[in-house]
């Protein structure tokens, strides 16, 4: 497919629309194909009962790519507790600014708007000062917990990493199925691996969103439509930077959170679970996730499971 022009694009974010698909005051989107018979289904692809984390630790130290750090500030330390009466405890407190390129996160429905609209048709307004009335990260309060399913485009082209700025196209995706004899279905949880974190541990940290960063052709939006995937993740952003879009910087995130309403997992660590699957010879396996009941919130950071 040849890349679209803004225009065209704008034409493909009407096709992939899901407003009103589940009633006009759905704030869940696309976590409604996750089913209770998909989720059962889901329950019996563990078979060696091997976990594995999709999440990258906090990051607590500023970086290229990490210009909000947690914040890790210790309220009470061991050594001034250990003789305190009648508990010595130690404890402490973190603050955490989940968006952006370094901490492993889960996007809300109501993060990005589209002509002054979130999902569903929610005007941008209905995120305030008190946080979001519409499609709050509150809505995923029971978890994920549906097959996930991980495309690993590096294996398919034979590289470590795939290079800042490098596109992935439908094809790419359809040639990733093919070698990982695996399908994409409804209510699925698709994670896209680029070699991001591989890359960042041999070269180091460098600021993505200016320098590059590989990710999903805004061409393969029809594909995630008509595959009618639940929750999209990636180890960058899902997006490929630069798009090469001006007013519609980051495709992917406008077109799947806004039109699609499918929420977004952002920075996954995939390297343990791509080498798990290619030692286990399957790219399926069941995805357990529970954000944070953050009422009114964003987005909240999320440690996502991968279970064989």
């Amino acid at each position: 497919m040849a890349k679209p022009t803004e225009q065209e694009l704008l034409g493909i974010f009407e096709k992939c629309k899901n407003w009103g698909r589940w009633g006009k005051d759905d704030q869940s989107g696309a976590l409604n194909f996750i089913t209770a018979k998909k989720r059962a289904e889901a329950a019996k692809l563990v078979q060696t009962g091997e976990v594995v984390s999709l999440a990258l630790p906090l990051a607590t130290i500023p970086a290229a790519d990490n210009p909000t750090p947690v914040m890790h500030l210790v309220q009470q330390a061991g050594h001034d507790a250990k003789d305190m009466l009648p508990l010595p405890y130690a404890a402490d407190y973190f603050a955490i600014a989940p968006h952006g390129i370094a901490n492993t996160h889960l996007d809300a429905l109501c993060h990005v708007f589209h002509e002054g609209k979130m999902y569903n048709g929610f005007d941008a307004s209905e995120v305030g000062s008190q946080g979001a009335k519409k499609c709050g990260i509150d809505v995923a309060r029971n978890g994920v917990i549906s097959r996930g399913v991980l495309l690993d485009i590096p294996k398919i082209k034979r590289v470590d990493w795939l290079e800042n700025g490098t596109p992935i196209s439908a094809a790419d995706l359809d040639a990733a199925e093919k070698d990982h004899r695996v399908t994409v279905s409804e209510g699925d949880v698709l994670f896209i691996r680029t070699g991001r974190a591989k890359l960042r541990k041999a070269k180091g940290a460098w600021d993505a969103l200016h320098v590059g960063m590989a990710g999903l052709d805004a061409t393969c939006l029809p594909w995630l439509h008509e595959r009618r995937v639940a929750v999209l993740g990636s180890d960058g952003v899902s997006d490929v930077v630069p798009s090469g879009y001006q007013k519609l910087a980051l495709p992917i995130h406008s077109c799947t959170l806004v039109m699609m309403g499918v929420h977004l997992i952002d920075n996954a660590d995939l390297d343990a679970v791509a080498e798990t699957c290619a030692r286990l010879g399957r790219y399926e396996f069941q995805f357990v996730m529970a954000p944070l009941i953050l009422v009114r919130g964003t987005a909240s950071p999320v440690n996502p499971l991968a279970l064989f």
